[in-house]
């Protein structure tokens, strides 16, 4: 016979059941450390997203960091959330892979309970819900900000939401970026981005900018030509969620470094 709590009707969250039922399985339930521990996991960098007429796009280069050491060459950084949305990983890695695979089951369980898929804002608050739970371990040196997108079938249209360690959510206009290379892929995106891209220019936008990126810091891996790693990158629309395929990405990114050959700086910004 199960215990009571599994058979009594309640919360249609499965955080809320784990964190009662087996707390210590929830993300930052690991044993806590004294100290900054910022150096001892690795971590992932850079996140971009762009939204484009049809919906939204997501990409991440393949570097994680521990320190000054590249921990990772090809770690994963953008997951499908659900069938409509998909979430970006920044800060300590394992933490965040662990809160996207919580984040995912949680979108799962809602589904199966109600019977309805929850709202593009519902998803954005229980993400929100999840990066508070991890505050503690965060004001140690290992937070996790992931940025989250998603194809809002209320509106039509591709939606974009950034979060802080404290899990404050805020949404985000055409374009937004998190990591350490953020600031200057955010830069490269203010003079690439129109409002009327279409997916194909949107995907070139973002490989782009974390090419930028790149060049600008040492923690954001660019296109590795030799061992052919190269970002990836995710579409949402009205049709789901699907990642592009890795040759397709890897023939952009060449087209990208090519003509980076002739101008370094990248491309100018269209003039109105």
């Amino acid at each position: 016979m199960l215990p009571a709590d599994y058979r009594t009707v309640g919360s249609s969250s499965f955080a809320d059941f784990l964190a009662k039922q087996a707390p210590e399985l929830m993300p930052g339930a690991a044993a806590r450390r004294e100290g900054d521990l910022h150096g001892i996991a690795p971590h992932g960098t850079t996140i971009v997203a762009a939204t484009f007429k049809g919906g939204v796009i997501m990409a991440g280069d393949r570097r994680a960091t521990m320190g000054n050491v590249i921990a990772q060459r090809d770690i994963e950084k953008v997951f499908p959330a659900d069938e409509y949305s998909c979430i970006g990983i920044a800060g300590t890695a394992g933490l965040a892979i662990e809160l996207v695979r919580l984040f995912q089951v949680e979108l799962e369980h809602y589904e199966k309970i109600e019977g309805m898929t929850l709202s593009a804002d519902g998803k954005a608050n229980r993400l929100a819900a999840l990066i508070r739970g991890n505050l503690s371990l965060a004001m140690q040196g290992l937070a996790v900000v992931p940025l989250f997108a998603g194809f809002d079938l209320d509106t039509k249209s591709g939606r974009i939401f950034s979060y802080d360690v404290t899990g404050g959510r805020y949404e985000e206009h055409s374009f937004f970026s998190v990591g350490s290379g953020s600031v200057f892929a955010r830069g490269s995106l203010k003079k690439l981005y129109r409002h009327d891209l279409s997916e194909i220019e949107c995907i070139t936008a973002t490989i782009q900018a974390l090419y930028d990126a790149a060049d600008d810091d040492s923690a954001t891996g660019g296109p590795d030509l030799t061992r052919r790693i190269f970002p990836v990158v995710a579409v949402v629309t009205a049709d789901g969620y699907r990642r592009i395929d890795d040759a397709a990405v890897g023939a952009i990114a060449d087209e990208v470094i090519g003509g980076r050959l002739i101008r370094p700086d990248g491309p100018s910004a269209p003039v109105n």
